[in-house]
This record gives C-alpha cells, structure tokens and sequence, in this order.
C-alpha cells in the first residue's frame, strides 16, 4: 500500500522469532509462550503497516547496530575456519582491525591498513 514502511530486516527477524516463538508453544507448560509469540507477530504486521517511517526507520537502525557485531564475529568465525590451513588472522594492537597473513612464512612484518602501525608475527 502507498504510503506504508513494509517490511525490512527488523520485521523479517520479527516474523521468524514469532514462527520460533508458536513452535515453542506447542510444548506442554509452555502456553504462555504462545502470547508472546503473538505480540511478536502482531508488532511486526504493525511496523509493515506503520505510516511513521521516521520511527521505523530509527528501529531498524538500532536493530541493525545490535545485530551488525554479531553477524561480524559469525563471519570472521567462518572465515577463520574456512582459512585455517593457508592463513593466520590476528588482531592490530592499536587499532584493533583484523589482520590476515599467509601461514608458514616464517617471522614477516606486517603494515596494518587502517594504522600503518608496524607488526612483527611469526607465521
């Protein structure tokens, strides 16, 4: 509809934490998920329908501050593992980027990008 925020990662999250949510809910003693789970659903049909793009929009924003580090850390993860055989990652001590070197090099001298800091590691 014009005029209307629809859907963006907040409300996608929303919807499957509520899917999540009623899949709980089936077990016993858990009813009172069930509640929960519906003021997910309703709150993200809310956002998709709200005509306060401003406010939705400053939503989505904290929410993507909350969710970026931890996407990060999933992706250096699953890089460093991938990687684990031909690399080595360590951290620029003074301004705590992540470095990549080849293994097996023996004791190089690394530049960091973002510092230009000089570091010296053994491969």
């Amino acid at each position: 509809m014009y005029g209307r925020y629809g859907n963006d990662a907040l409300t996608k999250f929303l919807l499957v934490l509520g899917l999540i949510l009623m899949i709980i809910s089936w077990f016993p003693r858990l009813g009172w998920v069930y509640f929960l789970a519906a003021a997910v659903l309703v709150w993200s049909l809310v956002r998709s329908f709200s005509r306060k793009i401003d406010r939705r929009r400053r939503e989505l924003d904290c929410y993507l501050r909350f969710q970026k580090p931890i996407v990060n850390f999933f992706k250096l993860s699953r890089n460093k593992w991938r990687d684990r055989k031909t690399h080595v990652y360590f951290k620029c001590k003074k301004c705590k980027a992540v470095l990549r070197v080849p293994r097996g090099k023996g004791s190089i001298v690394v530049i960091c990008t973002r510092c230009k800091d000089r570091i010296e590691k053994e491969t």
